[in-house]
Formats: structure tokens, C-alpha cells, sequence
């Protein structure tokens, strides 16, 4: 049987986040993936949904008003 679960490493353990589809005491072999992704890709990701749905007239109109507000136009934060 192969199953794909996800697990949080804790006090060296791994604890499934989901019951597994196995036995109590049944030996299985575990192949390790890390799922988390970095800052930066999880920041790209999420700029790439921003318009998501939207018309290109809602776009223009939202990108208008940022440009018009002072707080995006500053240069230091």
C-alpha cells in the first residue's frame, strides 16, 4: 500500500496530521518532503493572485488610486 500524508516534525517525531489508513505498530518506510516554501515564493504566489477575476477596468482603476494614495508613492518605508 502507498499512501501521501502530511506530518509536523516535533521533538523528533514525526506526527501525522491526518489518522493514517495503517495498523497500530505496522512498519512503514517514510521518503521525506519538505512542503513549506519560502518567503519569497510564497510572496510571488500571492502577488500573482492579487488581480485574480478581476476586469481590466477594475485593474486600471485599483492601480490608479495606489498611485494617487501618498503611502505607495513614498520611497523609504
Amino acid at each position: 500500500m502507498k499512501e501521501t500524508l502530511e506530518a509536523i516534525f516535533e521533538d523528533g517525531v514525526f506526527r501525522p496530521v491526518q489518522r493514517p489508513g495503517i495498523a497500530e505498530g505496522e512498519r512503514v518506510r517514510l521518503t521525506v518532503e519538505s512542503v513549506r516554501q519560502s518567503p519569497a515564493e510564497d510572496l510571488l504566489k500571492l502577488a500573482a493572485r492579487v488581480y485574480e477575476g478581476l476586469w481590466s477596468k477594475d485593474i486600471d482603476d485599483i492601480e490608479e488610486m495606489a498611485r494617487r494614495r501618498p503611502f505607495f508613492a513614498r520611497a523609504d518605508p
